[in-house]
């Protein structure tokens, strides 16, 4: 039995092809050439250039003259008439299209911290001077700024530091890491935002084994990527770390966020289950 495709192949089994390519013009017949041409196996393998035919009748103009070319494109584009405006132009201020208000940005006005008293206050354990805010000032020689961390290692009254965006660098970040190994009043530092390496912060990390009192620390935005070796060193101090409650870092890695964040949430739980049990007694 013969299907419904196969009846409908019958009828070109009798065709006269003769009698077809005489009825074609000279035109038709040279793009039928082309066509099988293009179907003939054996020229797919052949690069492009070989494949294809010239299809043009104009007469080759000679050799490739790029000064010449050049000119008769300017003269092309100097004689192309302008396209009329969809819209004539009238002068006439018209809402087609509504823009979206820019919004001024404005700079963080200037912190008014006087530095050098701040470190006096501080050399002189200052009892006032609880909270030092050296952000964004940006001209603290790197001397001074190490001056301060050597303030904090004998200072009982500053509880919270904070020297984001003050291009602090390795050595800083090791001074303040030797300050955290013996200060036992300090509860927050932020060192966000400076050109500290892995190396410092490792210092940081590792100088947190020795603290006691420190419940808060943030070291994002440094100007390189810390790195999966120091993630990892992070979250393990972390872990053994019952003190840390609050974690200023964005991890580029799964395994260390997860393990960060489990650490934290245990050490706040600590702290919450130690407040429920003084309250009842």
């Amino acid at each position: 039995m013969a299907l419904p495709f196969q009846k409908e192949l019958e009828k070109y089994k009798n065709i006269d092809e003769d009698e077809l390519l005489g009825k074609l013009s000279e035109e038709e017949l040279k793009q039928l050439e082309n066509v099988l041409d293009d179907l003939d196996p054996k020229s797919a393998l052949l690069p492009a250039g070989f494949r294809q035919k010239d299809q043009t009748q104009k007469a080759a103009t000679g050799p490739f003259d790029r000064e010449h070319l050049l000119m008769y494109l300017e003269k092309e584009a100097l004689e192309q008439k302008d396209r009329e405006d969809f819209v004539p132009f009238t002068g006439e201020k018209k809402d087609v299209v509504k823009g979206e208000k820019v919004k001024p940005i404005f700079e963080e006005p200037p912190n008014p911290t006087n530095v050098e008293v701040s470190l006096q206050q501080m050399k002189a354990n200052d009892p006032s001077l609880q909270e030092v805010n050296l952000n964004n000032i940006k001209n603290i020689p790197i001397p001074t700024l190490k001056e301060f961390a050597k303030a904090l290692e004998t200072n009982t009254h500053v509880k919270k530091f904070s020297l984001a965006a003050t291009r602090s660098n390795d050595p800083v970040a090791i001074a303040f890491a030797d300050m955290l190994k013996v200060n036992k009043t300090l509860k927050s530092l932020n060192i966000e935002s400076n050109f500290i390496t892995g190396s410092g912060i490792l210092a940081l990390v590792e100088a947190l084994r020795e603290n006691d009192t420190l419940t808060e620390i943030k070291i994002d935005n440094q100007r390189q990527q810390l790195g999966t070796a120091v993630e990892m060193e992070i979250a393990q101090m972390l872990e053994e770390n019952s003190r840390i409650l609050k974690f200023g870092y964005q991890f580029t890695k799964q395994g260390p966020r997860t393990r960060v964040a489990a650490a934290i949430t245990k050490n706040n739980d600590l702290v919450r289950k130690k407040r429920v049990e003084g309250d009842r007694r």
